[in-house]
């Protein structure tokens, strides 16, 4: 099956559903605080929880380096199964957790179970599409992180109605069991672990000197990790502003917000995989130029989803956010593709994945202490002024010299 024409676009859709359980599972305990807080009594202050949303993203920042040495290194079929089955597994057993400490620990192990999966899952998409198809390959990909967002949110709501116990189990459930899915139907790039090929990887921090040598790679590095800011505060903590902002009820508030992302990202990354991948045909540089748009739409987005107050005005800034962040987010690995080589675009991508997600964990420590303090529009609208330094940089200093760089360059 996997020397089908068709099976890239199959590799795709069964790791969409993986990107949907990575970020549900991980999403829907921004959405249950308040369910929650009755049983975890630590959970009542928005410092704690911002504590207990941080872990997650520390460990997993700290991890997705190793991870991208390890997916360019091994089977990444093999890794990808391991990894869902470790963290849907992870999510089932917080459903019996007591207390605040096993809740913590418990994300802390999720953060390693799900680091593993970005690099390896992005690379084998590349690796599975040419440059005519790799934007909107990534790009559909990426809908099932926002699906997962979306549908976390709808955490609330069964805990609101059933428990959030049940809301855990039940979502760690369908995980495992989808891992014996992928064990059946995954398959690795046909001849990409060949004794000759794998011999040719050498020494793994080989790859990282490469990479940090560079220049272009730190700013990939630094254009990725300062909207990360913002995107990161929205997954976090945009429900928690619905809330306030509009004076409505977290069982609402939380399907509303993360709804509203998840449609406009979902439109965003199909735009800008599509008008990348066409653009890219015609200049080297299309890539970056559709990236740009993207960045530059969340800019006014963040200052409208900050000072708003009416449903119409945070659902507008909402949505413009969401798909300027998926044009954004649609592109990150194709325009890494410009400038790594195969063999190490998975140690690229872990690396990149960490600078984002320690800036995530920063904003979502650092917004709990906003929110506890009644800053939270504030702060989030003083993000637009950090994305459009990353803009800049980006325009100025992204200029590639070709489509795809080839395996035998660094």
């Amino acid at each position: 099956m996997n020397q089908s024409p068709k099976y890239p676009w199959i590799v795709v859709g069964l790791l969409w559903v993986v990107a949907l359980l990575n970020y549900m599972d991980r999403q829907m305990l921004s959405t249950m605080k308040p369910s929650m807080m009755a049983d975890i009594t630590e959970l009542q202050t928005a410092t704690q929880f911002g504590r207990l949303m941080a872990v997650f993203l520390w460990i997993y920042g700290i991890m997705s380096p190793f991870a991208g040495i390890i997916a360019d290194r091994i089977n990444r079929k093999q890794l990808i199964v391991g990894s869902l089955f470790v963290w849907s597994a992870v999510t089932l057993t917080m459903g019996y957790a007591q207390n605040f400490q096993q809740l913590y620990w418990l994300r802390a192990i999720m953060g390693v179970s799900e680091a593993l999966y970005i690099p390896a899952g992005l690379s084998l998409i590349a690796d599975y599409h040419s440059n005519k198809t790799r934007s909107l390959a990534v790009g559909i990909h990426m809908t099932g992180l926002y699906m997962g967002q979306a549908l976390g949110g709808f955490g609330a709501t069964i805990a609101h109605h059933f428990t959030w116990q049940t809301a855990f189990q039940g979502f760690g459930l369908a995980g495992v069991l989808y891992a014996v899915v992928l064990l059946i139907f995954l398959h690795e790039k046909p001849g990409r672990l060949s004794p000759q090929e794998n011999n040719t990887r050498g020494n793994p921090w080989r790859g990282l000197a490469l990479l940090f040598s560079t220049l272009s790679f730190w700013i990939i590095l630094f254009y990725f990790a300062v909207p990360s800011l913002p995107g990161w505060g929205v997954k976090n903590w945009l429900p928690t502003l619905f809330s306030a902002n509009l004076g409505i009820d977290m069982s609402k508030a939380g399907p509303l917000s993360t709804i509203t992302i998840a449609a406009s990202s979902f439109l965003g990354v199909i735009a800008g995989g599509i008008l990348s991948d066409k653009w890219i045909q015609r200049n080297l540089r299309g890539r970056i130029y559709t990236s740009a748009i993207g960045l530059s739409l969340t800019i006014p987005a963040l200052f409208f989803i900050g000072f708003g107050h009416t449903l119409f005005a945070i659902l507008a800034a909402a949505f413009c956010f969401g798909f300027g962040y998926g044009m954004f987010d649609a592109n990150n690995m194709p325009i890494l593709c410009q400038f790594v080589s195969a063999r190490y675009r998975a140690t690229a991508y872990g690396i990149m994945n960490m600078t984002g997600v320690f800036a995530g964990a920063f904003i979502t420590d650092w917004l709990g202490k906003s929110t506890d303090k009644g800053n939270l529009g504030r702060d989030f609208a003083f993000l637009a002024a950090v994305v459009a330094i990353a803009l800049i940089l980006q325009l100025f200093f992204l200029r590639p010299q070709q489509a795809e760089m080839a395996d035998n360059e660094k």
